[in-house]
């Protein structure tokens, strides 16, 4: 019987550096991923994390890592040719099936954007999917965005309002026009919730930018079955084996991460 918890090793592709503090790893996989699923990825010795994975093709998926810790410092020392093991995929993925011929409003802060972004590819090669896209990100300053030749993609084929919270330094990029000053709850009444025919509402980030977002969407109309979550919650073991991600009942690296808030509202440590 195959160990669900022993990881096997892959061979890193390519190594892109999109901040001071963020990496993607681009890693040789060939078996069925699912957008909003994720990995838990490891070296000897050193320590396991659980990352999301952000884009996925023929061949290879992608994970964008902040160095937060002994983990990821060390993964952030690995590169090209050499590898890194991995077991998963792990957790549920966003439901496209219930998002078809719907309108779709994606609301993602910060690094966020890495566990939005293979979905956002899907829908940029399958427009015909969806009645609309409207994607509003935000990130701290001009020198934290992630991904900013994908947000200029995203421009060309989705409704999008990018933020900022500080455009103090923005000036000395040559992306600075892309972005507004302020945090992206300014920017959820620029869609019309409450007057869509159907829709769904996805948001992810940190805890706090989530709630007030949340909250937000809420008062502009949003019902709350349509809005989803995606938590990444103390997850250690992935099979629901360990309990560090337990609330109340809820395992959420089993019935997460994507969760629909009707339910993650009630998850209360």
């Amino acid at each position: 019987m195959e160990n669900i918890m022993i990881p096997t090793f892959y061979k890193i592709l390519s190594v892109t550096k999109e901040t001071v503090s963020e990496y993607t790893f681009r890693v040789c996989y060939d078996k069925e991923v699912k957008h909003g699923q994720f990995f838990m990825l490891s070296i000897p010795k050193v320590g396991e994390a659980p990352i999301s994975v952000s884009a996925m093709g023929d061949g290879w998926i992608e994970f964008t890592i902040r160095k937060v810790g002994k983990l990821t410092e060390g993964i952030f020392g690995l590169e090209a040719g050499e590898t890194i093991f991995m077991r998963g995929p792990y957790g549920n993925s966003f439901p496209l099936e219930k998002f078809k011929g719907k309108h779709l409003l994606v609301i993602a802060g910060g690094t966020g954007m890495a566990a939005v972004r293979s979905t956002l590819f899907h829908y940029e090669e399958n427009p015909g999917e969806l009645e609309s896209l409207s994607l509003i990100a935000g990130f701290r300053d001009i020198s934290t965005v992630l991904f900013t030749d994908d947000l200029k993609r995203f421009a060309s084929c989705f409704t999008t309002h990018y933020t900022l919270d500080s455009t103090a330094d923005a000036g000395s990029s040559d992306s600075a026009d892309l972005f507004k000053e302020g945090f992206v709850t300014g920017y959820i009444d620029k869609v019309p919730i409450a007057g869509l025919s159907d829709y769904n509402i996805v948001i992810v980030g940190p805890p706090a930018m989530m709630s007030a977002s949340v909250k937000k969407c809420i008062e502009s109309g949003a019902a709350e079955e349509k809005i989803w979550l995606s938590l990444e919650r103390k997850m250690s073991c992935a099979v629901g084996k360990c309990g560090h991600c337990k609330i109340n009942e809820t395992y959420v690296c089993l019935e997460g991460p994507v969760l629909n808030y009707s339910d993650a509202k009630n998850l209360i440590d």
